[in-house]
């Protein structure tokens, strides 16, 4: 937006555009468009498992639940949504689960953590038949909402996050 911004004011001034000028910033317009879907994809952790859909699910859900800090919120089933509207998805389901002594520091600092807490792991099937097992990385939030000085609150998060997915993988 900058550049064209700038190519506008170059363009007044000078008062020569021409269409090659025109063109090279509609080309900068799509750089920066496609610049925004990778900013888009930042800070997403996707592992791919080594077990079936249902088991790298029952596996997230064991270890989640048998973790006194853990907490399960709710659980979705996406594809089973669909199908209620007479639609298709591949097997995709979501749980969300917390611990509030690590997120309520994270919201106490920057509220609009609150946004992405409690914490969300999606298991889904791609195309390929893979199984992925894909959550948000907390130091993205980090940058997101601005959360200063809690790098040991993420640290934590990081980690159990880490440990959690790499089970259910089979990892």
């Amino acid at each position: 937006m900058r550049y064209c911004l700038l190519l506008l004011l170059i363009c007044t001034i000078s008062n020569s555009c021409n269409q090659t000028a025109k063109d090279s910033s509609n080309g900068e317009q799509t750089e920066l468009k496609e610049g925004m879907k990778d900013k888009i994809q930042q800070g997403l952790i996707t592992k791919i498992s080594t077990k079936s859909f249902e088991e790298t699910y029952n596996a997230l859900v064991e270890v989640i639940t048998n973790n006194p800090n853990l907490k399960i919120i709710a659980q979705l089933d996406h594809q089973a949504n669909a199908a209620s509207v007479g639609l298709e998805l591949n097997p995709t389901r979501i749980i969300l689960f917390g611990n509030p002594r690590l997120g309520t520091p994270l919201m106490q600092n920057a509220q609009t953590t609150g946004l992405d807490l409690p914490q969300k792991i999606l298991v889904w099937q791609d195309e390929q038949e893979k199984i992925n097992i894909s959550y948000n990385d907390p130091f993205y939030l980090q940058e997101r909402h601005g959360i200063s000085e809690k790098d040991e609150v993420l640290q934590k998060v990081s980690g159990a996050l880490d440990k959690i997915t790499n089970v259910a993988a089979g990892l």
